[in-house]
Order: structure tokens, then sequence, then C-alpha cells
């Protein structure tokens, strides 16, 4: 094929165009700002040095638009819109800190906080405080429920609220393998991990949303074990989760017992020696012992994921129990 064609959609030869997109110009905050055209509000805002803050966005997964806490104001839409999926228009006039931005992202926290354990999320304890959010207004939190009642909830079929306190989806810890956890008493229904899982990256579609409203949670299909699902073990979800409702196992050990502690971490990249695809791992250090391992977003070869041996098979670089017993995990190298 002559290296300047390409087929089209329609199976045509055309000749490549240059990929340079026409500027858009519009004003934030009263600034003006170029942008290529298809640009993000989100993008667009990060570009001049504005930081929007966002929970469910992710630069290597399509937007769903679900925690609503990027909402923006633009002159001439009667509703505030997400920006990190709407994108920049000719013209556009964009406001990022008004009165009714501030007050509806404070009011997404304060829900946020009242109802989910954010103790492992990064970055909340600040914008609590920018927001000035006061979650315990709502009341006290509700009771944790028993293991798998929120797993068998019907959507349509719930029992009144009880107005004295604040609903939670506090609940057991799911441990059902070595190698991760789920604390759904954590998540915040922000899609990444389905979309890691789905259509965007593994395409496995292991876990989905399950149930409506404040029933709605993660689930396996029919709520089996993970061992029983359709997952892969590749721990794309927990790369992706922005709360620590998906953890790696060695993470949630070393927290239950008070030993994590990424002060003392180093980060190492390396590439992984199990195949010839050549994905970049980082692997987290502390204490002389690999405590887990990632990938970074910004490589072009992994895009943050990893298969199970990458994230995964690492241990038998560790030190053996003077038993002889291999370490946990030590079977999926």
């Amino acid at each position: 094929m002559n290296p300047q064609m390409a087929p089209s959609r329609k199976g045509e030869s055309e000749p490549r165009r240059a990929s340079a997109r026409p500027a858009v110009e519009l004003a934030i905050d009263g600034r003006t700002v170029s942008v290529p055209e298809g640009t993000t509000i989100l993008g667009a805002c990060r570009g001049i040095g504005i930081e929007i803050p966002t929970l469910c966005y992710l630069e290597t997964l399509r937007p769903v638009n679900v925690c609503r806490l990027c909402m923006v104001e633009v002159d001439g839409s009667r509703v505030l819109v997400p920006s990190c999926s709407r994108p920049v228009e000719a013209g556009m006039k964009v406001h990022t800190g008004t009165e009714r931005v501030r007050h509806t992202r404070k009011l997404v926290l304060e829900l946020l906080a009242s109802s989910v354990d954010l103790s492992t999320t990064p970055g909340i304890d600040a914008l609590l405080q920018e927001y000035g959010c006061r979650p315990e207004r709502f009341g006290p939190r509700a009771a944790a429920a028993d293991a798998g009642v929120r797993d068998g909830a019907v959507a349509g079929h719930h029992e009144p609220p009880d107005p004295r306190t604040a609903a939670t989806v506090a609940q057991p810890v799911k441990v059902d393998n070595d190698l991760y956890v789920r604390d759904y008493g954590k998540c915040i229904l922000c899609y990444k991990c389905v979309e890691a899982c789905g259509p965007d990256h593994q395409n496995t579609f292991a876990i989905a949303v399950a149930g409506r409203g404040f029933e709605a949670r993660i689930s396996t299909e029919m709520a089996v074990t993970l061992p029983d699902s359709a997952c892969v073990y590749c721990g794309n979800c927990i790369a992706v989760c922005p709360t620590g409702a998906l953890m790696v196992r060695s993470e949630f050990d070393m927290r239950a017992a008070g030993t994590w502690d990424e002060a003392r971490q180093t980060k190492t990249d390396t590439i992984c020696p199990y195949c010839g695809v050549g994905c970049t791992l980082t692997l987290h250090v502390q204490d002389g012992q690999i405590v887990k391992a990632s990938s970074p977003l910004a490589n072009d070869i992994t895009r943050g994921n990893l298969c199970i041996k990458g994230r995964f098979g690492w241990r038998f670089v560790q030190p053996r129990e003077r038993d002889g017993r291999a370490r946990e995990g030590d079977a999926c190298a």
C-alpha cells in the first residue's frame, strides 16, 4: 500500500491528512484561551493551570459523567455542564468558580462523605475543607449492612429510609481470593472499574452496575465470588479505582496491620519479564520488600494496564518464609 494512502471507513483509499486540528477560541473565567477543536472544557482549564476536581474522570477512560464534581457554568446553558466530557465551542464563556458551581460541588462532596468511607481517597480531606463541607449535618450514619444484603437488593423493593440517620453503603469487606479485596463500603460508583474491565481496556465484562438508586452497586454476574466469575485477575480495575474500594491484597493486609507507609516507599520502573510485549512495571518498595506493582498511565504500551502476571506475579523475587512455604500469591508466578 502506498504509505501516503490509508483505507477509509468505506474501504477506499484516500490521502492522509494532517492530524492538526483547527483552533477554537473561548473564554475561561474571563481569560481568552485557544485550544484544538475537540478539547474538553476540563482539558482547556488544565491547560491554563485551572484545576477542577474530579473523581470519575481518568484520561485513559471514556468519561461517563457520574460523579458530577467537575461541573462548570457556561453562559447560555440552563444547567451546569460536566467539564470532563463537554467539548469546547467557539465563543463559549466558561465559569469555573461561581457560587452556583461551588455550592453544587459542596453538596456532592457532602453526600458522598455522609454515605461512603472516603478514608483512603487521595486528596479528599483537602477538598472537603476547601468547599466547607459538613457531611455530619445529614445525621449519624446508619448501621452497616450485613454481608450479602446489598448484593441481594432488588430494584424497586426497599424499606423506607430512617430519617434519623444518613443512609450508608457500609458493608463487610469481600475477601474471596489471595490477590485483591473489594471494600464496597468505599465505592462511590464512579464506573471506572466497569469501564476498565469492559469496553475501554480488558473486554472481560466480569463486573457491572447492578440495582438502581441507592441500592446500585458494583457486582459480578449474579453476585458470585470472584473465583467463580469471569474475572481474569488483571487488576486493571484496581489501577483506576479512586477511593481504595479495590485494593491489592498486600496493601490491604499492611494497612490492616498499620504498617503501610507510602512516605517510606520508593518507585522503580522496570520491564515485565514474562512475555515479549514489554509492559512497563512500576514496583512500589517499602523496607526492601516489593509491596505492589502498577504501570504508568502515560505509557503507550500499557496505558496503566497489566495482566495477572505483571500486576501480581512479582512475589517470586521476595525471600520465602523460613519454613519454606511460598508467600501468598506465588502461584500466579
